[in-house]
């Protein structure tokens, strides 16, 4: 004779299931600029409340990581919106959110819920911001409101001018 799960024994079996976190994937696109002189973008991905009231979410710094004495640090104060909102108080280089510059092109960066850099967001209104500013080129900041975390799956794209082409935020429970 089968004796039934107790409750006790199925509550604890069901809490060691791995739940499904959410994810938060951004597609950003850097155009093929026709210009004399080139260079990569500084890039910066964060998010922010749309009501202020909490300090920004690093998810990505793009900067030259390369030069000597670390010297590419000094640039990044040129992302001025982000470096206002909370870059000046990040120590670069950041595990998970800092690495180098990049080409022209579609790059995709992916986030999970509870891992850094995304980390336990609170619930809310937010807005995605991407700012890329390049030496001897401009400056540009393309947002993306969003809520975390989505009941459902979700897709939101805006528009960059020059330095920023396409960028698309999918949200996935």
């Amino acid at each position: 004779m089968k004796k039934p799960f107790s409750g006790l024994l199925l509550a604890l079996l069901v809490t060691a299931l791995p739940a499904t976190a959410a994810e938060l994937s951004v597609r950003v696109e850097l155009p093929q600029l026709q210009v004399a002189e080139y260079h990569r973008p500084y890039l910066a991905v964060w998010l922010e409340r749309v009501d202020q009231t909490a300090p920004i979410t690093h998810l990505a710094v793009w900067y030259d990581q390369k030069k000597r004495d670390n010297a590419g640090t000094k640039w990044l104060k040129d992302m001025r919106q982000w470096w206002r909102k909370g870059g000046r108080d990040l120590a670069v280089p950041a595990d998970a959110v800092t690495s180098a510059t990049r080409a022209p092109g579609v790059h995709h960066l992916s986030f999970t819920a509870g891992k850094v850099p995304l980390g336990n967001l609170a619930a809310g209104e937010y807005q995605l911001l991407v700012e890329a500013s390049r030496e001897a080129g401009g400056r540009e900041v393309v947002r993306v409101p969003l809520t975390w975390p989505p009941k459902a799956a979700q897709n939101a794209t805006a528009k960059g001018q020059e330095e920023l082409g396409a960028v698309t935020v999918q949200l996935k429970p």
